[in-house]
């Protein structure tokens, strides 16, 4: 066994002239959980369905379990769990019934054999007392324990998650990552897509998707470090006009509206006083300014704008 359940090294795919993933790198442990985050359009989507053995790729390699993405597909996707918002299940069947044909499904072909997986993942999954539901009658949370409990009913070594926890409340979330923690806990590999920049603190390691390109591949709490300058946090009347006003303000870093609040990162505190009193200037009404710890959204919007300026500076 090699040291990596995914190791994946230039990876490219292409669309006719567009570029979807461009010559991406990077490698995941046994029985870590990886983080690709990034907003729709990314490329994340793409990337996962080339190492499932779904897309050929156009350029660079990609191994999984061992596995040549492009010359054994067929050998991945035997050995692999899928699961994505979109995972079919059979809303006139019951909860058990749904697991018992994944079983059959994966190979399990003993009636016996499958009882007793089947028996496993209900317990695991807290959907015991709901064995006998039909699935067309469960809420968004419970579909979607069943469906990560269908995806790894054949014990896969290595589990790809494509936006699987889209649609659910946050507390639903959290105990899915719950069980997604027991499965690494058991040797599980786990590869999980989201926009959610809340779920990628759960990552071990986070690759930040931004245009088919890997613009960050580090922990969290490494890539949230890394973000330069003080970050400041704003309780102010117009949040979306005084990020406009501030753009062209030299001594702004970067700036985004999270809520009702405006985060501005500015180069040190010697910076805050003359920020303040601009915007005042200016008409806007401060009721609270605080320096703060960035967040994996204030990090990755730090990184989109420099590759942003990046890309204005090539082109002009």
């Amino acid at each position: 066994m090699t040291d990596n359940a995914v190791s994946v090294d230039r990876l490219c795919k292409k669309f006719g002239l567009f570029v979807a993933v461009n010559q991406i790198s990077f490698d995941i442990p046994h029985g870590e959980i990886f983080g690709l985050l990034g907003p729709n359009g990314a490329g994340k989507t793409t990337t996962i369905r080339m190492l499932c053995g779904l897309l050929k790729p156009d350029g660079g390699s990609a191994r999984v379990l061992g596995y040549d993405v492009a010359k054994n597909p067929e050998e991945i996707k035997k050995r692999i769990g899928y699961m994505s918002q979109k995972f079919s299940l059979y809303n006139d069947l019951r909860v058990e019934e749904n697991l018992d044909f994944y079983a059959a499904v994966y190979g399990l072909s003993q009636l016996g054999e499958r009882r007793k997986k089947v028996d496993e993942l209900l317990e695991l999954s807290d959907l015991r007392e709901r064995r006998k539901e039909l699935t067309k009658n469960l809420s968004g949370a419970w579909r979607q324990r069943l469906a990560l409990a269908c995806a790894i009913i054949h014990k896969p070594k290595m589990l790809f998650l494509d936006e699987a926890t889209a649609g659910v409340d946050p507390l639903a979330r959290r105990a899915f990552w719950d069980l997604i923690y027991r499965l690494a806990g058991e040797g599980i590999s786990v590869l999980a897509t989201t926009h959610y920049m809340d779920e990628a603190d759960y990552c071990n390691i986070i690759a930040m998707m931004y245009q088919g390109e890997i613009v960050a591949l580090a922990g969290p709490d490494e890539i949230k470090d890394r973000l330069p300058g003080v970050l400041l946090q704003l309780e102010i009347d117009q949040p979306v006009e005084a990020r406009e006003f501030l753009t062209q303000d030299q001594d702004v870093l970067n700036s985004s509206v999270q809520g009702v609040q405006l985060h501005v990162t500015v180069p040190d505190e010697k910076a805050i006083a003359p920020l303040k009193e601009r915007l005042e200037q200016a008409g806007f009404a401060i009721q609270g300014m605080e320096i703060i710890q960035p967040s994996l959204e204030d990090a990755f919007t730090a990184i989109v704008n420099e590759e942003n300026r990046k890309g204005e500076k090539d082109s002009g």
